[in-house]
């Protein structure tokens, strides 16, 4: 906590100097969008290069003056948490003074700035994210206030703890985790006691692109249990996606990437090539939207395609047939042809890339 109130404190100063200087105060940030601040790096996934480009955010412009007084203003709140040893989610901040923040992503991005900023994790500051993941499987843990969490006897999921950092005592014999993309899936295999009929096993989905709580989890789990990690998204460019988020990360927050990207994550399915083999039906696929083709388009041109070849030919199949599959696509064949038949195939024969 030190260095954190440090660092802020480095920060003030400087702009204490400007001001004496009669200067117009300047805050320094990164450029987090931009492919050309990222480099791959098959050990870690996308991180930012050490000589990144950047932005200046002006205390004299009229653009950036206002992000430049809310950055001021979430450092002050920053600074104080830390001091008390106190916590606040993203949603607390934007919630303190709605009218001067204006909406929830001003204060995301503000926040994702100052970290990167500071060179100091997110989690250091005091600010949690509001957790949307679940888990479900052969897995007991503690929380950092000492509360036992056993995820191996219920039939219901549990939310992915705020504070992944502060989890101890970790107790699993599973044999593999599976990321699932949708939480309709999660359920049905949840229902269908997935977690338990083929070999102990850890489920977790993000629902959706995974919030940071959720990433961090799957590499603690796989810091700590060393286990085979597999991914089950839709066979389209937005499950993709999202499977290179947690398996490369994102270049928003390549900064990060080194306590957030897995890179040893496989592809289960439901891949493109998998439509054919199981006859299923044209009719069930959807056709791509304008959107859906832009974003294939983008993926395959990045830099980690070229060292995934079996991903690279099925992005291809994608492309060429210009149809996209839910994994309740699987449902037109059986009922429980996903749980009965498609996973223990896949996980017996290897059937991932």
């Amino acid at each position: 906590s030190s260095d954190v109130l440090e660092a802020i404190e480095n920060v003030i100063q400087d702009v204490l100097k400007s001001l004496a200087q009669k200067k117009a105060p300047v805050l320094t940030v990164a450029k987090r969008s931009d492919w050309r601040n990222v480099e791959f790096r098959d050990s870690v996934g996308l991180q930012m290069i050490p000589h990144y480009t950047t932005k200046q955010i002006r205390s004299d412009c009229p653009r950036s003056a206002p992000t430049f007084a809310l950055m001021l203003k979430i450092l002050s709140m920053i600074y104080k948490m830390v001091q008390s040893n106190t916590y606040a989610t993203k949603r607390d901040i934007y919630y303190s003074d709605t009218q001067l923040f204006g909406s929830q992503s001003v204060v995301d991005n503000i926040i994702n700035d100052i970290s990167c900023m500071l060179k100091i994790p997110r989690r250091s500051l005091h600010i949690l994210s509001t957790t949307k993941g679940f888990v479900a499987g052969n897995l007991i843990y503690t929380e950092e206030d000492g509360t036992k969490v056993n995820c191996t006897c219920s039939a219901t999921a549990v939310t992915v703890p705020s504070n992944v950092q502060g989890i101890k005592n970790l107790i699993s014999h599973a044999k593999f985790m599976l990321i699932v993309e949708k939480d309709a899936t999660f359920q049905r295999l949840l229902d269908d006691d997935f977690c338990n009929k083929l070999s102990p096993c850890i489920m977790i989905t993000g629902r959706g692109v995974p919030d940071l709580n959720t990433r961090l989890l799957v590499r603690k789990l796989w810091d700590s249990l060393q286990i085979p990690i597999f991914t089950l998204m839709d066979a389209d460019p937005h499950g993709v996606e999202i499977m290179c988020i947690y398996k490369y990360g994102s270049v928003s927050m390549s900064f990060e990437a080194h306590h957030l990207t897995v890179p040893s994550v496989k592809w289960l399915g439901l891949l493109p090539s998998d439509l054919e083999r199981l006859n299923i039906r044209k009719d069930a696929l959807i056709p791509f939207s304008k959107q859906d083709q832009t974003k294939l388009a983008s993926i395959q041109k990045r830099p980690y395609i070229a060292c995934q070849p079996m991903w690279k030919k099925e992005l291809e199949i994608m492309a060429a047939s210009k149809l996209k599959a839910e994994i309740q696509v699987l449902t037109s064949l059986s009922s429980d042809y996903l749980s009965r038949v498609y996973l223990p195939n896949k996980l017996q024969f290897g059937g991932w890339i």
